[in-house]
């Protein structure tokens, strides 16, 4: 099914400003009114779908959705299409900050990138406020848009037989998370073990990344010396971690803090306003068989009254879970794509191991497990299955809400087809000659096909 508007992929061309990357000769190949397509543009979002894993597009396909953002870029201008600095500022904010973690420092991205820092910024103003505007635009154009089951079955229908997908099966996952706690005693030896860290770095005996590869219990860092990057307004930073991180010097170590992933020690790196380089060494405290057993023993009472109906699976996760994400997902386990139907590539391998072993039904809820969560923490958990399907050919019965989703999204393409079709004639094309044989670019009916310079 073709979507009009290529997402994202087409505009934020990840290192804009990579100079390695033109290595293609560059000229204009598209306008819509005053807003250009370099031929540079199609080369690096391909680039970019390659390092994030997908399948190369045609030159067709891209240059089509990047003269459709142009042309909702023109037409959220002329509506006023709200777009703030404050927008802008932050998403630009948030792609330094990720690239600096990838390459550990603003000044190695620097360097591999040939450009400073305020210069990738600047690359990155005007597409990132393109796309928000586009993206704008298209949600104003059809988020008002429904879809009847008169319409999804009328939908469904019209798909040949021999094209129908093949699901796998798919289940509906809740969880309820609770940690168990360290005893006072291991806790106070984990903080004996930072206090001895942070003395062999002052006193030069030992380096803190070398301490870090030995001693930390932070998996996210283990090749990268312990480094963060952080920027002292993200949100998604434990506070008590990011703030006592800004209260340093370049340099200097913090004593040992506590957050909810463990007990850290944290040197800064460099700092330049609201950004900062850190790194840390985590030590969780070891969880003992006795603090298991009393956590699983707490989230066994907590199945009884599951199982008993005196206790809905919402108001226990509200209640008693402990994960993180709880707050957002009611208790569920999202999928990549953000749903709640999940695949068993997307469960980590102890999730698996206790469906397949408990056998559940929908509706049945698994007892207390022990596991370890993806920073390295012990936890035990009570696992929901909310429903499953059998591994199956679509039919409309089982898959509706798939069906209906893929139908509404070409209706709301429909939709933008429509709209455009009313407003080319408005605008002023041009698309180079050598893209005329591009049968998905028809629509525009250029006014001309020319030779870019």
């Amino acid at each position: 099914m073709k979507n009009i508007l290529l997402t994202g992929i087409t505009i934020l061309l990840a290192f804009v400003g990579f100079s390695q990357q033109r290595v293609v000769a560059d000229k204009i190949i598209g306008i819509v009114g005053d807003k250009i397509v370099l031929k540079s543009e199609i080369f690096i979002a391909n680039e970019d779908i390659k390092r994030q894993g997908g399948q190369e597009q045609s030159d067709c396909a891209l240059l089509d959705g990047m003269l459709t953002q142009k042309a909702l870029v023109l037409q959220a201008q002329k509506d006023s299409i709200p777009v703030t600095d404050e927008e802008v500022e932050a998403e630009i904010d948030q792609r330094i900050r990720y690239f600096v973690q990838q390459y550990g420092s603003k000044e190695a991205l620097e360097q591999i990138s040939g450009r400073s820092i305020y210069q990738m910024r600047e690359d990155f103003r005007q597409p990132i406020k393109e796309q928000r505007m586009a993206a704008g635009m298209r949600s104003k154009i059809v988020d008002g848009i429904k879809i009847t089951p008169t319409e999804v079955r009328e939908y469904f229908d019209k798909i040949p037989k021999d094209s129908l997908l093949f699901f796998d099966s798919k289940m509906q996952i809740g969880q309820i998370v609770v940690y168990p706690k360290a005893s006072r005693d291991i806790e106070l030896l984990a903080i004996e073990e930072l206090n001895g860290y942070k003395k062999q770095v002052e006193d030069g005996s030992r380096k803190f990344e070398t301490l870090e590869s030995l001693y930390s219990d932070d998996p996210g860092t283990k090749n990268n010396g312990g480094t963060y990057s952080l920027n002292k307004n993200d949100k998604q930073w434990d506070p008590v971690f990011l703030s006592n991180a800004f209260r340093l010097k370049e340099g200097q170590i913090s004593p040992v803090i506590k957050s909810k992933f463990g007990y850290h020690i944290i040197q800064m790196v460099s700092r330049s306003g609201d950004d900062a380089i850190i790194r840390h060494i985590l030590r969780i405290p070891q969880i003992t068989e006795t603090e298991s057993n009393e956590a699983i023993a707490h989230l066994d009472s907590i199945r009884n009254k599951l199982e008993a109906g005196t206790l809905s699976f919402g108001e226990a996760v509200a209640r008693y879970s402990e994960d993180d994400m709880a707050k957002y997902t009611a208790g569920m386990i999202l999928a990549p794509d953000g749903s709640n139907y999940l695949e068993f590539d997307n469960l980590d391998k102890g999730m698996v191991l206790l469906l397949k072993n408990a056998n559940l039904k929908p509706g049945q809820y698994s007892k207390p497990t022990l596991y370890t969560d993806e920073r390295g923490k012990k936890a035990v958990r009570i696992v929901y299955l909310l429903s499953k399907t059998e591994p199956h050919k679509e039919n409309f019965r089982d898959d509706y809400n798939f069906i209906a989703q893929r139908a509404l999204e070409e209706k709301k393409n429909n939709a933008l087809q429509k709209w455009f079709q009313a407003r080319i004639s408005t605008y002023y094309i041009m698309i180079d000659k050598d893209y005329q044989h591009c049968p998905n670019l028809a629509k525009w009916e250029t006014r001309q096909f020319a030779t870019a310079n």
